[in-house]
């Protein structure tokens, strides 16, 4: 297997320190940054053909992120990487106390379609920063993509450091039976499932990037206009097909009527026809047909409108659903929103606490109960307060999941921190030392030691 063959070579060239070098770290996403700058075509021209993204969204949301990324490491790579020193307590006098930032060693980064290039060149890039060698596995659902990186890493990296391994789910599966040092996974919690499962037959760690359905919010308290659209631009991003969008909408009942007709006003705004470069198509035939399924037309209120041959489906929202629906008994991922109305705002907030963590949440209202109410009942993995999906932009927030939404985070100096480990050392000075410690054991060596705890 030639995956293996590489994964044994990265093995040797981290034994030999190299990547622990800031030097090195710089000078290789210095190099990761240039290639990204001088193929941004190519990288637009392959997420186009695999599912019409265009130029604008493809910065936006993917190379801008992926730029911003090296650039905060660039910049802060040093102070998070130089030994920091903590308090030594008085049992260990005369000494000193360091944690060092330790790489973990050889990385496996497995990628999601949705955002081909964000979700599997952040955590790569976090990972190098951190010192690692790394292979990065793209989603072959993302056919274009995953060989455009896979094209420009392997033809300018060296293997044995950084290397992108192409291939589809039986690839993937023997992947899975080799051991890293840190597995990093952005997918389903179906999947997640098994790479969870897989990598504790070698209690290899794990960080699980997953989904789930998140809620948003919305109460009479609420500046119903900048709600509306922001709700719209969040939920239809990407056609839907974004982790963090809003899944289902939870509308308080006095204003619900004219809140949905501003919903449907921001969706003829924002001109998301079947045609348009602003809206992306869904991914495969799969995922299409199973978001056609979802779709109940006695509850359409706006939208509705498909196309099988060029995979488009029009923004659609669903009124009158209930916790019952079908379309509420999975994440949705796709450009449906289902609405349901509420009458008391905890009881709502109660209702979201019996389904399963998801990994956001959001909540718009100008009432300082409300939002408090909102923090300290709900666990989400992260969101927002009178914004949808904004907090990712934000490199001193972590990124991650919660229960069945994910295991862990990145981000900012979180990407750093999961792809290294807190090494503890004491430095103890060689005079000077007590002997209460070593035997012979007394009742007065006991007695002080009660007194220095």
């Amino acid at each position: 297997m030639e995956i293996e063959s590489i994964l044994l070579k990265q093995r040797d060239f981290f034994k030999t320190q190299q990547t622990k070098g800031i030097a090195f770290r710089k000078m290789y996403l210095e190099k990761l940054k240039s290639l990204i700058i001088s193929n941004e075509n190519k990288l637009y021209e392959a997420i186009n053909k695999d599912f019409g993204k265009s130029k604008f969204d493809t910065f936006t949301t993917e190379l801008s992120f992926i730029l911003n990324d090296i650039n905060y490491y660039l910049k802060n790579l040093k102070s998070f990487s130089k030994p920091k020193k903590v308090r030594t307590n008085l049992v260990n006098q005369l000494g000193s106390s360091k944690i060092y930032a330790d790489p973990l060693g050889c990385v496996l980064v497995i990628g999601a379609w949705n955002y081909p290039y964000q979700l599997s060149l952040s955590p790569i890039i976090a990972a190098m920063a951190a010192g690692n060698c790394c292979i990065l596995k793209p989603s072959e659902i993302a056919e274009n993509t995953m060989k455009a990186m896979a094209t420009i890493i392997n033809e300018n990296f060296p293997p044995e450091y950084l290397y992108v391994y192409e291939d589809g789910i039986d690839e993937t599966t023997a992947l899975l039976k080799l051991r890293f040092d840190k597995i990093f996974f952005t997918g389903s919690t179906k999947v997640g499932k098994i790479v969870y499962k897989a990598a504790a037959e070698h209690l290899t760690p794990v960080t699980l990037e997953l989904g789930g359905k998140s809620p948003a919010i919305v109460t009479k308290n609420a500046n119903l206009e900048i709600a509306a659209k922001r709700i719209v631009w969040g939920k239809f991003l990407n056609a839907g097909q974004t982790c963090v969008a809003p899944d289902y909408l939870l509308v308080e009942e006095t204003i619900q009527e004219q809140f949905l007709e501003m919903l449907r006003k921001y969706i003829k705004e924002f001109k998301y026809d079947q045609d348009s470069e602003q809206y992306t198509r869904i991914i495969n035939l799969r995922n299409f047909q199973r978001l056609i399924h979802l779709i109940d037309k006695e509850k359409i209120y706006s939208g509705g409108y498909f196309d099988e041959e060029k995979l488009y489906i029009e923004p659609t929202i669903l009124n009158h659903i209930d916790w019952n629906d079908d379309i509420m008994q999975e994440e949705i991922f796709g450009p449906l929103l289902p609405v349901i109305s509420f009458k008391n705002y905890n009881a709502a907030l109660n209702s979201i606490l019996e389904l399963e963590k998801p990994l956001a949440a959001y909540l718009f209202t100008n009432d300082s109960e409300e939002k408090e109410n909102f923090t300290r009942k709900l666990s989400f993995g992260g969101g927002c307060i009178n914004d949808t999906v904004m907090h990712l932009s934000n490199d001193h927030l972590p990124f991650g999941g919660v229960g069945n939404s994910g295991i862990g985070n990145y981000h900012g100096k979180y990407g750093f921190e999961t792809f290294s480990h807190p090494k503890a050392v004491l430095e103890k000075a060689t005079w000077g030392e007590p002997d209460i410690k070593y035997p012979p054991y007394s009742d007065k060596k006991l007695s002080w030691i009660k007194k220095l705890l």
